[in-house]
């Protein structure tokens, strides 16, 4: 057996496949691993919605730390709410203490396929980066920083028509609030290829160190190499703390020039020295973007041809009962054919038994799915709801993180003049401190000099005018940091409107799905009543040739009519 079909039937053993979490989300298959959690293709039971299930790992489920940190990613992406980040729908814990984790499922390519294959055309790598970094500024402004953005978790899906269309996967580290209960002292997180200097030393995370990654993977896609590389870790570490990265303009001569530009200052060993923010960033490359030729030729290349995004593997088949709307009218067809099969004699009792639980079961069931689909309903409103709050708070912060993020540069750059003029204006204040006491001597000596007059006057002059220049970068500074602090304060007063809304709003759907799930758990035992019920009446039926028409339309039997139809065309 070759190594890929071993890797096959064990994903196939899973002995998970097949499970229901929460009495609502079947397992079909094992879609991929991460350093916490196992991911897998589901269905909702009812609703017949396709997700994807994160479950703690098997041998990390005595980890509390890990527990905390996957409840953070729900909450996290979620307060975050963007087109670039996945969707989480549900989080919660199973009977069997078991957290698990309820996101979209996608179907794509991840950016590690795509680097692979070697360097990007600029047009595509500069797209590809800039909804990275405007998903993470809106993280930001919101208080969450990634931690461990990777090309793995990133992946190119199509939407709209549109492809590569990014979203960012696994906020499986973000720290919406550095807890030190929830890690060592020290301890070092993340992924050594993409970790910022400031990480490799054990340092809390923070925005510019996703900023550093985000130029790892721009190095990456412009040279088709990473900055950094070793087998092992420790040297890898050494060489994030301290080695200057490699120029990529040194690895590819036809290197744009103000991408090398970003892309080095994304890699500044000094936090301080990159980007201020995200918003600094993306202006960057929207000017850069706007530099570059017509990117006509690179879209039809995207949408025409070309390789289409893998399919996830067929889940194994699963028992399947017929959409409870149906199981009324395969009761009728049961009674039918009971009667018809029987005419000639007394109904068995198992059968009759059987027959009256199928239409119990189908009246309970009916009922049910009603129930459900009120509470379900309920749900989706309070979700879209929610969705739409945290989408409008989402944007008013990052439109009033945009304007303090131009008032603290401006700042800095008044601060810097600031500086330059307090120097200018000293050495003035020498110069005409020499001049006037020269003045002042020669008038002393009766042996004045004009000239020596002239120069003292000018050299108050320059200071007065030193002074008043001084004076306006000390107001001009004053002003943007006053701005920035008062778009500061809204920036938090909504942060916390929005925290308030969220807890509110989680809250309700925690007690709206507590209360689907029971009603599901019990849907379950309907249709595992109503499986068992309806094997009971084949088994009676089987053989009888008044019950041959419903046990092909069951599948129980081979259509011989339609095998010969097809045979002879």
């Amino acid at each position: 057996m070759t190594a890929a079909n071993t890797r096959k039937r064990k994903k196939n053993d899973d002995p998970a496949l097949g499970r229901v979490i929460a009495g609502r989300y079947r397992l079909e298959s094992r879609i991929g691993e991460g350093g916490m959690g196992i991911v897998y293709r589901a269905r909702h039971v009812l609703i017949d919605r396709v997700v994807a299930v994160k479950l703690i790992r098997p041998d990390l489920r005595g980890e509390t730390h890990l527990r905390a940190w996957m409840l953070r990613e729900a909450r996290a992406a979620n307060r975050v709410d963007h087109a670039h980040i996945i969707d989480i729908h549900d989080i919660g814990e199973t009977d069997d203490g078991e957290l698990y984790l309820v996101m979209e499922y996608l179907i794509g390519t991840p950016l590690s396929s795509e680097l692979a294959k070697g360097p990007m055309p600029l047009n595509r790598a500069v797209d590809i980066i800039e909804q990275m970094g405007a998903a993470l500024s809106r993280a930001h402004d919101l208080g969450v920083v990634h931690r461990d953005l990777k090309s793995d978790n990133i992946l190119l899906t199509s939407r709209g028509g549109r492809r590569d269309f990014v979203k960012i996967l696994d906020f499986g580290l973000a720290a919406l609030a550095h807890d030190p209960r929830l890690a060592p002292k020290g301890a070092v997180f993340g992924t050594p290829e993409y970790m910022s200097p400031e990480q490799a030393r054990g340092e809390q995370a923070s925005p510019p160190s996703d900023l550093y990654a985000l130029g790892v993977l721009f190095f990456e896609m412009l040279t088709g190499q990473l900055p950094f590389r070793s087998n092992d870790r420790d040297t890898l570490l050494e060489l994030q703390r301290s080695s200057s990265p490699p120029d990529p303009a040194e690895m590819r001569q036809d290197c744009n020039p103000a991408a090398r530009r970003i892309v080095l200052t994304l890699l500044e060993k000094d936090p301080a020295k990159r980007y201020r923010d995200g918003h600094h960033l993306l202006e960057e490359l929207k000017r850069l973007q706007r530099s570059l030729p017509n990117t006509a030729t690179w879209e039809a290349k995207k949408n025409v041809g070309g390789d289409l995004p893998p399919r996830a593997p067929s889940p194994p088949p699963q028992p399947k009962a017929a959409p409870v709307s149906e199981w009324a009218n395969r009761a009728g067809q049961f009674s039918r054919t009971i009667s018809r099969s029987y005419s000639q004699g007394t109904i068995p009792s198992a059968v009759a038994e059987a027959l009256q639980t199928l239409w119990t079961v189908t009246a309970q069931a009916n009922a049910l799915e009603g129930e459900v689909a009120s509470h379900t309903r309920k749900l989706e409103a309070l979700e879209k709801r929610g969705r739409a709050l945290r989408a409008e708070i989402g944007r008013k912060v990052e439109e009033l993180a945009q304007e303090e993020s131009k008032a603290l540069r401006d700042s800095a750059t008044y601060a810097e003049e600031e500086g330059h003029a307090e120097r200018e204006l000293r050495q003035a204040q020498a110069s005409a401190a020499e001049h006037i006491a020269a003045a002042d001597q020669a008038e002393q000596s009766a042996t004045a000099d004009r000239n020596l007059f002239e120069r003292a006057g000018a050299a108050r002059a320059v200071v007065d005018m030193k002074s008043s220049w001084l004076e306006s970068r000390i107001k001009r500074r004053l002003q943007q940091e006053g701005a920035a602090s008062d778009l500061r304060k809204q920036i938090d007063d909504l942060r916390a409107q929005l925290s308030r809304y969220a807890e509110a709003v989680e809250d309700d759907l925690t007690s709206g799905r507590e209360k689907v799930a029971d009603k599901s758990r019990k849907a379950l035992t309907y249709q595992a009543q109503y499986l068992e019920t309806t094997g009971v009446l084949v088994a009676n039926l089987r053989g009888k040739a008044e019950a041959r028409e419903l046990l092909v339309q069951l599948g129980e039997v081979e259509d011989t009519t339609a095998k010969k139809e097809k045979a002879a065309e």
